[in-house]
């Protein structure tokens, strides 16, 4: 499996704001120092996030992700890695011989659990993807386009965790382990992923 983030947070959605506050830092003068500060900030936001929704997979902000599988996992019904997911943009089977099929959407639905949805077929199973074929799913997912639609206790862990890689800025290596106050925070959100398909190609 190969799972491709296409589009990233948008800039003006990172609560830099609120990780300033944090860390009582004060707000400049909009000079080429504070720009700097803001920049860094928003990196360490950025990271954090990351962090948070690969130990979970949830998505916090939303955003465009592409899935590429071998094959169906099970024709069944095909789990999808992230949540939420909000809508399935298309699906679209390769033969491996450069001819590439749109699924229609009337040939599937999406569940939209909260902690694995699920693509089902209306009929039987799903569509058949030849032996060197592939099939790829874009989605769109993530709780909300702007950070005051994050739950509270996911946005508080993004805002702890940027504020420790702030504070070992300085260090080489840093530390690998979430500190306990984030792993608290994040522990109910946490979900046992499997969802590789006969390839089991890469997830990145």
């Amino acid at each position: 499996m190969m799972l491709i983030e296409e589009t990233a947070p948008a800039a003006e959605a990172l609560p830099v704001a609120a990780l300033r506050g944090h860390l009582r830092l004060a707000q400049g003068f909009g000079g080429p120092e504070d720009a700097a500060e803001t920049a860094a900030l928003a990196g360490f936001l950025r990271a954090a996030i990351a962090t948070i929704e690969g130990r979970t997979g949830k998505v916090l902000l939303k955003r465009r992700f592409q899935m590429q599988l071998d094959d169906w996992r099970d024709r069944l019904g095909q789990s999808l890695p992230l949540a939420p997911v909000h809508a399935i943009e298309a699906i679209r089977i390769d033969d491996g011989s450069g001819t590439v099929t749109s699924l229609s959407p009337e040939a599937w639905r999406l569940v939209p659990d909260g902690q694995r949805p699920v693509i089902l077929p209306t009929g039987v199973v799903l569509p058949h993807v030849p032996r060197r074929g592939s099939v790829t799913i874009t989605f769109v997912a993530g709780f909300a386009d702007a950070w005051a639609g994050v739950p509270a206790d996911l946005a508080q862990a993004v805002i702890l965790l940027a504020a420790r890689y702030y504070d070992d800025r300085s260090h080489d290596g840093g530390q690998h382990a979430l500190p306990f106050g984030v792993s608290t925070l994040i522990e109910r959100w946490r979900a046992v992923r499997t969802l590789a398909g006969r390839g089991s190609r890469e997830v990145r």
